[in-house]
C-alpha cells in the first residue's frame, strides 16, 4: 500500500504523518491489519530494536477519588467493588515495588487516586521514592498523583523521581463528555509542569470511550505536540459500577490499528500498551509487541492483569527481549535532550496511568474515511463488527498492594 510505504519513510525520518494519513490507518480493513502491523513494526524496530521495557504499578492509595472521570473505577460515586485503602507506608510501597523489580521491571509507577497531591502527600511520596531507591538505586520511579500545583514537580524531582505521568485521555473537544470536575487544560498544564521541572513527561490516552476516529487522531497529535517521552495507550476496561460499563466496542484488530497509528505519529517515543490489553487484544497481544516497546508487568491499579510469568513467556516466544536495567530506552537523539533519557536512571521514562490502567480501555470504533498519501480518498472501512462483552476477562484486583496476598509479578 502506498500509504504504508509513505508512513514508514516518514517514521524513519521522525516526520509526522498528516491527519488524513493517520485517519487512513484507522480506516484500514481487518484484511489489511497484518500489513499495517508489519509497516509500523519497521518503525518500532528502527528506533527501539526488539527490546520491551517492563513497568510495574504500585497503587499507593485506592478508591475514594473526588473526581468524576467516567472511565475510572475509583471515581466519585463509583459502585465498582474495588479495593479501598488509604496511603501505603513507605516500607509497604517499597516492598510492593521490589516484587515488580524482581520480576524484571525497570520502572516502578507510584499512583494515588485523587484530584492532586497536597504538600503533605508530596512528602509521603518523596519518602516512598527514597525508600525504593535505597533498596534498588537503579530502578526508575514515575509518580502519578493527579494535578500538580506550583513547585510540586520540583520537589518530586529532588526526592529522586525520574518521571511524572498525567494522561490527556481523549481529545480536547470531547473531554467534557467524560469528566466535569477538571478540564483538559488542567491536564496539559500538569504535563508542562513535569517538563519544566526536568522530569520525564509521560502522557497517553484511553481508547474506547465512544470517541470517533477524529478524536483519536486529535489526542495523539496533541500528545506529539506536548512531546512526552512515553505515551501509554489504554484500552477501556468496562468495569461494572462505572458509567462506561456497557462500552464494549473493541476488537483485537481495532486495537492494533490504534497502536499502529500512535507509532506512526510518535515514531521515536516509548509507546506503552497499558490497561486493557488482556481484555481486548487477548491472544493477539504478541502482535502488539511489534508496535509498542513497553508494557506493564502483572496487575493494574484496581483490575488484575495477565500473570507476570505469562508476560515474560509471551515476550520471549514473540522473539523480543526484556530491556535491561542498564539500557537507555529512548533513542540517542531524545536521550541526549533529556539528560540521560527515558529509560535511564538519570532521565526517566514513561509511566502508566492513574486513570487508564485501572479503568482500562476499550476502543469504540467509528469506521471513518481518510486520504491516501497520494491525495486520493480512502474507501471507508467496513463497519466494525460488534464486540461481545468479555466480562469474564475483567477481574477486580484482590492481591498485591493493600492486601496480605502476594502480588502478581
Amino acid at each position: 500500500m502506498d500509504l504504508l510505504n509513505t508512513l514508514v519513510d516518514k517514521g524513519l525520518r521522525r516526520e509526522s504523518p498528516t491527519r488524513e494519513e493517520a485517519l487512513a490507518v484507522l480506516a484500514t480493513s481487518d484484511d489489511d491489519v497484518l500489513d499495517v502491523v508489519a509497516a509500523a513494526g519497521k518503525v518500532r524496530r528502527h528506533w527501539f530494536g526488539r527490546r520491551v521495557k517492563l513497568n510495574y504499578l504500585v497503587n499507593l492509595k485506592s478508591g475514594l477519588c473526588p473526581e468524576d472521570c467516567s472511565y475510572c473505577s475509583q471515581r466519585l460515586g463509583s459502585k465498582a467493588e474495588i479495593l479501598k485503602y488509604t496511603w501505603l507506608k513507605p516500607d509497604q510501597a517499597s516492598a510492593a515495588a521490589a516484587a515488580g523489580v524482581s520480576g524484571g521491571a525497570k520502572r516502578v509507577c507510584l499512583v494515588a487516586s485523587g484530584r492532586g497531591p497536597t504538600d503533605r502527600d508530596v512528602d509521603r511520596v518523596s519518602d516512598t521514592i527514597k525508600a525504593i531507591k535505597e533498596q534498588n538505586e537503579a530502578v526508575e520511579v514515575c509518580a502519578c498523583l493527579g494535578l500538580l500545583s506550583d513547585g510540586q514537580a520540583e520537589r518530586l524531582r529532588e526526592a529522586g523521581a525520574d518521571a511524572y505521568n498525567h494522561n490527556l485521555n481523549t481529545s480536547e473537544s470531547t473531554y467534557g463528555d467524560i469528566t466535569t470536575t477538571h478540564t483538559y487544560a488542567d491536564r496539559v498544564d500538569t504535563v508542562n509542569k513535569a517538563h519544566a521541572a526536568g522530569l520525564s513527561a509521560c502522557s497517553g490516552l484511553i481508547a474506547g470511550m465512544g470517541e470517533s476516529d477524529e478524536d483519536l487522531v486529535d489526542v495523539v497529535f496533541s500528545l506529539r505536540e506536548l512531546d512526552p517521552d512515553s505515551v501509554p495507550v489504554n484500552f477501556l476496561i468496562p468495569m461494572e459500577g462505572t458509567p462506561l460499563a456497557k462500552e464494549w466496542h473493541l476488537t483485537p484488530q481495532r486495537c492494533l490499528r490504534i497502536l499502529a497509528m500512535t507509532r506512526f505519529v510518535c515514531p521515536d517515543v516509548e509507546v506503552r500498551i497499558a490497561g486493557g490489553r488482556e481484555v481486548h487484544l487477548r491472544t493477539m497481544q504478541p502482535l502488539a509487541l511489534h508496535l509498542a516497546n513497553s508494557i506493564f508487568l502483572g496487575d493494574y491499579l484496581t483490575s488484575e492483569g495477565q500473570a507476570g510469568h505469562t508476560d515474560l513467556e509471551m515476550i520471549a516466544d514473540a522473539g523480543f527481549e526484556v530491556e535491561g536495567a542498564g539500557e537507555v530506552t529512548l533513542p540517542e537523539h531524545r536521550a541526549a535532550v533529556r539528560g540521560g533519557g527515558c529509560g535511564s536512571h538519570e532521565g526517566g521514562g514513561g509511566c502508566g496511568s492513574h486513570d487508564g490502567a485501572d479503568g482500562g480501555a476499550g476502543c469504540g470504533s467509528h469506521a471513518g474515511g481518510g486520504s491516501h498519501a497520494d491525495g486520493g480518498v480512502c474507501a471507508p472501512a467496513p463497519a466494525a463488527r460488534a464486540e461481545e462483552p468479555r466480562t469474564d476477562l475483567v477481574a477486580v484486583r484482590r492481591r498485591g498492594a493493600g492486601t496480605d496476598l502476594a502480588p502478581n509479578a
